[in-house]
């Protein structure tokens, strides 16, 4: 603490540099935060889902449906407790930038595969005795301000019209990455609306051995071979992780964007200190000459780089947790998104390795300095 005021005065010798630096590893920082919480969103989504629980859509691709008769085909199946189905409906409330899932669900066999989706038993018998009735996720509701008997009005866009529903119930997920932006409604709803010209999106089965996952997916797909909508079958994990995959490898992006911020926020930070302690030479030589030693001269450099390098940091990092943690569109995009106390970790172990690594040439620079020569160049 004896030299606190020493260094302290040496950031303030040019206050407009200090700064700059500051904020320039603090933008870093943000960015670096705000895209390696997207890859750890994206990984938690992927390991969102039940192994006891299995999805079969068709095998050509996610947008094909299948017959519903496949579902009792399925049923019949040993090993399979329960089957149910879901379909993606894609409405627009009030513009499009209000974006979030909607799925039309059979209401008695499908609420009953998720025990970890929490919905008061009353709501749940009001929204299974309702055709038009609805279950929103809690953060669906307070994004938008909605309550629980109200109307809402999702304009159709694969399905067209005006679709009018009322809330009757809202679910809170145990985890989560499962997602609390999630609007779901009867699938005979969606079914008698568009004159039975709907089949099932997927279908979603419990097994009564999660062991069997494996060889009941490739039974599944054996039974369907050769039928006019063959499936791809897989465990609930599977097929949220695929979702994941057609993110593209963000993870290789993210490295690459970091590696790259870090070497230019490197070359900034380095490049302050370089300066500064070329402005400084003089006093080094004079510091030297009343007895500072080596160790303690390239110490107050590397502390001096460092609390720069710290400082930019915290506010890069927390404020990207501030700023993106309650973010409504990355949300909805990607369930569970924030800013997790890993990546503020490693967010700080980067600012110390820049203020360490743009610091030491300085540090060195000063701990080696020839008293006479500097001396004689400031003469």
């Amino acid at each position: 603490m004896r030299y606190a005021r020493l260094i302290w005065a040496n950031l303030m010798r040019r206050k407009g540099r200090t700064l700059l630096t500051v904020l320039s590893v603090a933008v870093a920082l943000f960015l670096f935060a705000a895209l390696r919480s997207v890859v750890t969103a994206l990984a938690a989504a992927g390991e969102v889902g039940s192994e006891s629980r299995l999805v079969s859509r068709s095998a050509i691709g996610i947008t094909f449906p299948l017959p519903e008769a496949h579902a009792r085909r399925i049923d019949a199946l040993d090993g399979v407790a329960s089957v149910s189905w879901a379909n993606w409906f894609g409405g627009v409330y009030v513009n499009p930038q209000n974006f979030f899932a909607q799925f039309a669900v059979v209401a008695d066999t499908y609420f009953p595969m998720y025990p970890e989706v929490q919905i008061p038993p009353e709501q749940l018998e009001a929204f299974e005795g309702e055709r038009t009735a609805a279950i929103v996720g809690q953060g669906l509701m307070e994004r938008f301000g909605w309550r629980v008997g109200q109307t809402v009005t999702l304009q159709g866009t694969i399905f067209p019209g005006d679709w009018d529903f009322t809330i009757r119930g809202v679910y809170v997920p145990e985890d989560p990455s499962f997602g609390d932006e999630a609007f779901y409604f009867h699938y005979e709803y969606l079914y008698e609306r568009t004159n039975r010209n709907v089949t099932p999106g997927w279908f979603i089965l419990r097994l009564d051995n999660p062991s069997e996952a494996a060889a009941m997916s490739a039974r599944i797909d054996q039974v369907f071979e050769n039928s006019s909508a063959p499936t791809k079958t897989e465990t609930e994990k599977a097929f949220n992780a695929g979702f994941v995959t057609m993110w593209g490898n963000v993870g290789f992006l993210v490295r690459a964007i970091g590696t790259a911020v870090f070497f230019a926020i490197l070359l900034v930070a380095a490049n302050t200190m370089m300066m500064a302690a070329r402005e400084r030479t003089h006093e080094v030589a004079v510091m030297k000459t009343i007895g500072f030693g080596d160790r303690l001269l390239s110490g107050l450099v590397m502390i001096e780089a460092v609390l720069i390098t710290m400082l930019g940091g915290a506010i890069g990092i927390f404020g990207a947790r501030a700023a993106l943690g309650g973010n409504e569109m990355l949300s909805s995009l990607l369930p569970g998104y924030a800013v997790e106390w890993s990546t503020v970790a490693l967010g700080f172990a980067i600012a110390l390795a820049l203020g360490l690594a743009s610091g030491l040439v300085p540090a060195w620079q000063a701990a080696r300095l020839s008293v006479v020569d500097a001396l004689r160049k400031v003469a």
